[in-house]
């Protein structure tokens, strides 16, 4: 019985993902839209969370009386020497003590959605995401190793950008949940640079060979691994400098943020860090890091929040300054008081986060008023107001260069894939010597016909690139005996624009969706 009940471990997280799967095809079909699909929405959701919270509990139960599992390794997943990979789970105390708080809190929050949503327009969406978002929780808690703990990372960012963009039809909610995607990218990217290193040096991704094969680097190899992974920490956890998208997350409904941003995915970077607790007690500069970063979030949450005047936002702040007090605990090796702030923050902010609502309404008093320490201090009370400016630290930072990477990409599209494709461009072809001309010299045609300058040396490149394959076609498609090429580009062309049409389609973008974490995994 001992061995099944460890055995079936995997089943946690993949129940979720079976109910989200379940909902998704009856929304296709038809068989749970509308009101009267709400109940089999919500009972296949809280079913399945319910049992994956019960096989968890068992596992509690287990580990009290006969010891912690350990590591458990389900399945091989990959293997080209000397690297392995595998399906494999940590259940120690740290991942039994959260993945329960996870589950548990889960399983309340689709009790509370089932109510809260009622009737809205997307309930069967946000249970479908809520769903991937409890699989991924449990997949970041419990994994064995640090490419599984990723994809349980990335299936959370990708719940969290849907979520936030839950009412779609509002800019706001959609350039908030951008500016949140983009700002969890950087993250992601420390991650990956973390399993390389770990790769690289260790040959394994496994947590345990991880924390007890550090020891072996020298002090610089342990720093540069375990930085990549604090970048990823500073970012899901929304530490300084990345603390600015937290509070633009709460355009998601309410049981979102509770969730999400005050309770289980805003402790996921605390909890990578608790997991590299071994590590980081190694190198006092790494704890130094911490120590540093937690004061400054800490000031920053605790700042912000007196000059806030909504309830919501001014919860998220004190979530921020909390994650910030839990770095400072893991900074001066004080993993176990953290692990247990950890757990109780979850659990208190959730409730103040799904009371928040009905004591607005309740409410009828003025918010309080701003300590008059801090309207003494102009410069002070204008930088809390401003929230420390970050949001345009995050502008230049990411925004601005995604903006201009994207325009870079728009012109490579128009000015090289459309003619290749023997699409019509925007930007016309060198007709007369004097377009020519403008063209030599980084100049275009914008559609409204004003003359514009490429910008960059990328736009350069593009600009010369794009002449060369106009007179291409000119010289040697349309003047020579390749009239048939001509029309089989404009026919691959055409199927091209048909397939381009069908992925921009929610559903065929969810399938895209699926297909690559199936050839992931």
């Amino acid at each position: 019985m001992d061995s099944m009940l460890v055995a079936s471990v995997w089943l946690i997280p993949v129940l979720p993902l079976l109910s989200a799967l379940w909902i998704g095809i009856g929304y296709i079909t038809g068989e749970n839209r509308g009101e009267s699909g709400e109940f089999q929405t919500t009972w296949v959701s809280l079913g399945a969370a319910l049992m994956s919270m019960a096989i968890l509990l068992a596992v509690d139960a287990h580990a009290l009386l006969n010891g912690l599992p350990g590591q458990i390794i389900v399945a091989p997943w990959l293997s080209s020497e000397p690297y392995r990979l595998y399906f494999s789970f940590t259940l120690d105390t740290l991942s039994l003590l959260v993945g329960t708080t996870v589950a548990v809190t889960a399983v309340l929050t689709l009790r509370f959605s089932a109510n809260y949503l009622h009737r809205e327009a997307g309930f069967q969406r946000f249970f479908l995401i809520f769903n991937v978002f409890i699989a991924a929780m449990l997949l970041i808690v419990l994994a064995g190793n640090a490419v599984m703990m990723f994809v349980g990372w990335e299936l959370a960012g990708v719940s969290s950008y849907l979520l936030i963009a839950y009412a779609f039809d509002r800019p706001t909610a959609t350039e908030n949940a951008t500016r949140a995607f983009v700002t969890n990218r950087v993250g992601d990217g420390g991650f990956i640079l973390g399993i390389f290193f770990s790769l690289l040096w260790l040959t394994s991704v496994e947590w345990p060979d991880i924390l007890h094969g550090s020891s072996q680097l020298t002090s610089l190899q342990t720093a540069i691994l375990a930085g990549g992974f604090f970048l990823a920490a500073f970012a899901k956890s929304a530490m300084v400098p990345f603390s600015s998208w937290l509070a633009r997350a709460l355009e998601g409904p309410t049981p979102s943020s509770a969730v999400f941003y005050g309770s289980l995915m805003v402790h996921g970077g605390v909890f990578l860090l608790l997991r590299l607790s071994p590590v980081i007690e190694q190198v006092v500069a790494l704890q130094a890091v911490l120590i540093t970063i937690g004061l400054l979030t800490a000031a920053y949450g605790f700042l912000g929040g007196l000059v806030q005047s909504d309830v919501k936002t001014a919860l998220i702040f004190s979530t921020t300054g909390q994650i910030g007090l839990m770095t400072i605990e893991i900074g001066f090796g004080w993993s176990e008081l953290a692990a247990w702030h950890l757990t109780a923050h979850a659990v208190w902010r959730a409730y103040q986060l799904f009371s928040a609502p009905a004591f607005m309404h309740s409410v009828v008093r003025p918010a309080r008023p701003v300590p008059q320490w801090l309207s003494q201090q102009r410069w002070l009370y204008t930088a809390c107001l401003q929230r420390f400016w970050l949001d345009n630290l995050s502008n230049g930072l990411f925004v601005r260069p995604t903006i201009n990477l994207a325009r870079e990409v728009e012109i490579f599209d128009e000015q090289v894939v459309n003619r290749m494709v023997g699409l019509p461009s925007h930007v016309g072809a060198a007709a007369s010597i004097a377009d020519w001309e403008e063209r030599k010299h980084g100049y275009v045609k914008t559609p409204e016909g004003i003359v514009t300058k490429a910008q960059g040396v990328l736009g350069a490149l593009l600009e010369w690139l794009a002449s060369l394959l106009h007179w291409f076609e000119e010289q040697l498609v349309l003047k020579g005996s390749g009239e048939g090429l001509l029309r089989t580009l404009q026919l691959i062309g055409r199927y091209l624009l048909i397939i381009e049409r069908l992925l921009s389609q929610p559903r065929y973008l969810w399938l895209m969706v699926l297909i690559t974490f199936v050839v992931i995994i």
